[in-house]
């Protein structure tokens, strides 16, 4: 990385699967549907929470028993439904089509990209030049094709990127994790060879973080042994370990506690200056960072609940609640910038740019080599703002655009102030476009094709009152002029700060909208749509708001005349699976169908398993009796009743998920059947939390989601 802001907070967020997973799909070892007899629905005795715990052994044979028996009724069932392997194939051929956009990482003249398709399910990592990427065509050289290297070793990885050395890109450490999990193996890898460097830096399979300090030093956080794991299971310990040297030699210069999510240190690069950071980050609220100064540690006195980057000699801070220095007040969700060097002398002098106003919030920001880009939204719509310095003080100016989504990002943070501008819409495909910031002018350089036909759908905003009076927005994307209530889609998250926004998918048209449906796409509470007071009037004893939320929508939907309870279906991932859990459990009377993706659903538990405990800023700590008086009450595990009237439901999970353990989905279909109840269950073999490992694997996954969906709701 280099002068651009380095974010300091370790990413390990329950990410919503199927709304950010890149199109990837039926694994070579997943069953099929002769590998076991089928299960007969018979109503059981109530199993205790002890009874299940078998189900938490990942690879134990009695689980994966479990899982496979379940994969042959699930399997028999949907692929024998008309359209099937139609839907199948079509999804394999928008997910590889070659036609879609190669997105860049541009250093200098090179542009490089990781790239699927058909023919390479797992993908080529390649580079090409600024000329030739702006070709329709471009000739491309690999750098890496993952097919071919699993081939050869035997292997089953899948690429999850690559950290390369300021400012030549060239020694690179190419992070692959086996089947998709969040654990991986590093490599390190020499551009210009294309191919691995032999007695280079190489860490075995972990949960680690890993940057360059220089060409013959890395900071390493991973597992060393007794006591340098997190109770979250993530690194504590960070190391600098020098080529040629046994990593048992490396050198301890950072430690987080053991109650903490995990440790980070990384070196910041840009105008030929560095600096070396390292971050406690306690949970997902609050960090406490510090600098790396000759071997001391120098904290920054920013405040914990706050979000910290550098940027050459300037420091981001964006704050989670209000911040009181003196007489001044920042408010909460305020992005500030100060220079460093008072900031480390405990001079306190911010220029803000970016102050909440009301149905707004900040949704990302990014530094070009001089500038910053700035995405604010208001009411989930985005409004670029590019900043400059004009003497002591930043600037900023609009950028005119109308689309659903806009990002934007530094084109190449090292040489330029331009920047690439990616616009989408519920019914418009992605748009790539390179802009000027000096002159204005705005390029268009790549285009994705139309992957469904969308001339007959209109896109519109409502909104919903939740339970407490609270106006929730939605997304509504339908067939024009349609009077009847009809088949209905609708999908949230409410969680962990993440804003869910409009966003074109070949699957969800293909699979949904052209067939008829209408998709609808809620913001919940729990998100981050209006800034860090939305995320928390949904967190801890406040949880149940967002489940009042995705009701009140539900409820709208069919207030409206959209659907009737018979037609509409809800589907999530992740937290966003917790989510349709919970509506199975509290509100079934008001879906004809529910998808859960790789969900929690033990929330006695959760704290226990891979990386729960991470999550209890968020959720709360089971053992603490006030916290589960709240927990109880929704945990979906603990509230499925016998005598109860269900809708369809389906679950699927990853074996190699080591992130939301897949203990939580096989309980909770485990408990259903024995109070006598029919869900479906699909066990991905490989995939991780984003449930599929390569194209195949996903469009398999996702044709079996959305037959269950179309057959359930009269698609």
């Amino acid at each position: 990385m280099a002068s651009k802001a380095l974010p300091l907070v370790a990413a390990c967020l329950v990410a919503a699967c199927r709304s950010s997973a890149p199109p990837s799909t039926p694994a070579p070892s997943s069953p099929s549907p002769a590998s076991a007899a089928p299960l007969a629905p018979v109503a059981r005795a109530d199993p205790t929470d002890d009874d299940l715990l078998y189900l938490e052994d990942v690879h134990g044979e009695r689980a994966l028993s479990f899982a496979r028996a379940h994969n042959a009724i699930t399997e028999a069932e949907l692929t024998a439904k008309p359209g099937f392997r139609a839907l199948e194939a079509r999804l394999l051929s928008i997910y590889g089509s070659k036609d879609k956009i190669p997105m860049p990482t541009v250093h200098g003249n090179t542009v490089r990209n990781f790239w699927t398709d058909e023919q390479h399910p797992r993908g080529l990592w390649r580079q090409t030049t600024l000329l030739e990427y702006k070709k329709a065509s471009p000739a491309w050289t690999t750098l890496l094709d993952v097919d071919a290297l699993n081939a050869a070793e035997g292997e089953s990885f899948v690429f999850h990127g690559a950290i390369c050395l300021y400012p030549r890109y060239e020694k690179c450490l190419i992070r692959l994790s086996r089947g998709g999990g969040d654990t991986e193996i590093v490599r390190e890898f020499d551009v210009a060879k294309k191919d691995f460097v032999k007695g280079g830096f190489s860490l075995a399979e972990a949960k680690s973080n890993v940057s360059w300090k220089d060409e013959d030093t890395l900071f390493v956080a991973m597992d060393f042994g007794p006591e340098s794991l997190t109770e979250s299971g993530y690194p504590r310990v960070v190391k600098e370990w020098k080529r040629g040297a046994p990593l048992s030699d490396a050198k301890t210069i950072f430690e987080a506690e053991k109650s903490d999510v995990r440790a980070w240190c990384g070196r910041t690069f840009g105008r030929g200056r560095h600096h070396d950071v390292c971050s406690r980050t306690m949970d997902f609220e609050h960090q406490e960072v510090s600098i790396l100064q000759r071997s001391k540690l120098v904290r920054l006195g920013t405040p914990n609940e706050a979000e910290v980057s550098l940027w050459n000699d300037d420091v981001f801070v964006r704050l989670k609640s209000d911040w009181k220095i003196g007489e001044t007040t920042y408010e909460s969700g305020s992005l500030l910038l100060s220079e460093l060097a008072p900031l480390l002398a405990g001079k306190y002098d911010f220029q803000i740019l970016y102050k909440p106003a009301p149905q707004t919030s900040l949704k990302a920001f990014e530094p070009t080599k001089n500038k910053i880009l700035l995405n604010v939204m208001s009411d989930v719509t985005s409004k670029i703002t590019l900043f400059s310095r004009r003497g002591t003080e930043w600037v900023g100016t609009a950028l005119k655009e109308k689309a659903g989504s806009i990002e934007a990002y530094a084109f190449d943070d090292d040489n330029s102030d331009d920047a690439w501008v990616l616009t989408e819409d519920f019914t418009t495909p992605s748009t790539l476009s390179l802009w000027n910031t000096q002159t204005g002018e705005r390029t268009t350089v790549k285009k994705n094709p139309s992957f469904f036909d969308a001339s007959n759908l209109e896109v519109a905003q409502h909104f919903a009152t939740s339970k407490d009076g609270t106006k929730i927005p939605y997304f509504e994307v339908r067939k024009k002029g349609r009077t009847s209530p009809g088949p209905t889609l609708l999908s949230a998250y409410g969680g962990f700060e993440r804003s869910m926004t409009p966003s074109y998918s070949g699957l969800r048209g293909a699979a949904w909208l052209e067939k008829g449906g209408t998709f609808v796409l809620a913001n919940l509470r729990g998100g981050g749509e209006y800034g860090p007071s939305w995320h928390k009037a949904a967190m801890k004893d406040k949880r149940q708001n967002a489940y009042d939320d995705l009701a009140a929508v539900a409820e709208d939907l069919i207030r409206r005349g959209v659907t009737t309870a018979r037609s509409l279906g809800v589907m999530g991932g992740s937290n966003g699976g917790l989510l349709t859990s919970v509506m199975l459990t509290q509100r079934p009377e008001l879906f004809g169908a529910i998808v859960s993706l790789v969900p929690l659903t033990d929330m006695k538990r959760y704290h226990k398993l891979l990386a729960g405990a991470s999550w209890m800023s968020e959720y709360g700590d089971p053992d603490n009796p006030a916290d589960w008086e709240a927990l109880k009450k929704f945990s979906p595990l603990h509230n499925i009743r016998r005598a109860a009237s269900y809708p369809p439901v389906l679950y699927t999970t990853s074996t190699k998920d080591d992130r939301v353990h897949p203990a939580h989905a096989r309980k909770m279909v485990a408990r259903l059947e024995a109070l006598g109840h029919t869900p479906l269950y699909y066990e991905n073999i490989e995939g991780g939390h984003g449930g599929a490992a390569d194209l195949k694997q996903r469009a398999y996954v996702d044709a079996l989601i959305y037959t269950f969906l179309a057959s359930h709701l009269g698609l």
